[in-house]
């Protein structure tokens, strides 16, 4: 009886040993604003990595655990975003993807920094972000102060003697955006007509439109996102202004064209390389496709970031936050849908390359962005 009663122990055991190991997860999560005037882009950061993890537990998972994925909805509020992140700590997710809004990571990173959760925003680009020295935070988008560089140079040598206004929604990122590109343009010798903030949320910018006028301004650099952009520009086009307006990653969404109107047509815009077009992309944009589903802008930078997690513990054979940090830190490159990618010490991605769009009509009468050469 004693055999057979250690006998039954032991097998209840490594029953209930094995039972742990196969029901292994890695708990990731996504924080993003699904909700809200930029649900468009929590839209692409929740499908960007659903598509993934589904297509990361097909294969068999990570290092033989399937990963689960939890949704954080920040309303694009720094406030709210500070409670998805205590949530996500608090249901044990120890890694994220997000958030998109720069003000809204600022204060969610400091929760995940705290609690030693591996965060890698798709979408936030304030330089700040990663240089708070933060070693479990990554992004696999580029910085505002890259960006506002190529905006700068590209006004700079083609819209030589005109006169530039500078609009922000006083957000993190849109005036981080703004003021790096002025602080680009002054490096130039170039100084601006007219330096304002719009309030985000607001419907009417005739007293902005009106200032517009006053200085004649030819170009209106905005540093924000689609919804104020988009009816800045149609109201614009409304009172007869002409201005070309040149926005940031902040507008690329077919949103923006949709809420501008055909006024919209001539708009600049810096962003990377579309991400669509690479041949790393190519199956991932199919199954996008399948589903009816337009992969645009951040889409892909979200699926990219949980490659960038996968790879990251593949390298550190292990699911500890801490040395898949370190993995990402020291491995790279890591192959993604947005081509390879490596990290330095601060969590940004060692390339930048953003390039200049523009804003046009095609064949179908849809009105897209297009790369320019140069």
């Amino acid at each position: 009886m004693r055999r057979n009663l250690g006998a039954c122990l032991g097998a209840g055991l490594a029953a209930v040993l094995w039972s742990g190991v196969a029901q292994a997860q890695i708990k990731m999560g996504v924080g993003a604003p699904v909700t809200g005037p930029d649900a468009a882009f929590g839209l692409q950061l929740k499908n960007g990595a659903e598509q993934a993890v589904a297509d990361i537990n097909a294969s068999g998972g990570i290092l033989g655990q399937k990963v689960t994925l939890k949704i954080g909805d920040d309303a694009a509020d720094a406030k709210q975003g500070r409670s998805v992140a205590n949530q996500f700590v608090g249901d044990g997710v120890t890694f994220v993807v997000g958030h998109f809004n720069s003000s809204v990571t600022m204060p969610a990173s400091d929760a995940y920094n705290e609690a030693g959760v591996l965060e890698i925003t798709p979408g936030s680009t304030n330089p700040q972000i990663t240089e708070r020295g933060y070693p479990m935070l990554f992004r696999t988008c580029g910085r505002d102060d890259q960006q506002g560089a190529v905006a700068a140079a590209y006004l700079v040598a083609h819209a030589k003697g005109k006169k530039i206004a500078i609009l922000h929604d006083k957000s993190t990122y849109g005036k981080g955006l703004a003021d790096e590109t002025r602080k680009a343009l002054v490096a130039a010798g170039v100084r601006d007509v007219m330096y304002e903030g719009l309030n985000k949320g607001e419907k009417d910018f005739s007293a902005i439109v009106s200032k517009l006028k006053s200085v004649d301004a030819d170009i209106v650099f905005y540093g924000g996102v689609h919804t104020e952009g988009g009816l800045l520009v149609r109201q614009m086009r409304d009172q007869g202004v002409k201005a070309v307006l040149m926005g940031g990653d902040g507008i690329a969404s077919q949103e923006f064209a949709a809420i501008a109107g055909p006024g919209v047509e001539g708009t600049l815009m810096t962003f990377p390389p579309d991400p669509r077009l690479r041949p790393e992309a190519a199956a991932v944009v199919k199954e996008f496709e399948a589903k009816n589903y337009n992969p645009e802008t951040y889409t892909l930078y979200s699926y990219a970031a949980v490659q960038a997690i996968k790879q990251g513990i593949e390298k550190a054979k292990s699911t500890d936050p801490v040395a898949v940090a370190k993995a990402l830190h020291e491995g790279g490159p890591f192959n993604t849908v947005v081509g390879d990618l490596s990290f330095d010490a601060k969590g940004d991605v060692t390339r930048a390359d953003y390039v200049v769009y523009e804003w046009r009509k095609g064949p179908d009468g849809k009105i897209s962005y297009v790369q320019l050469d140069k």
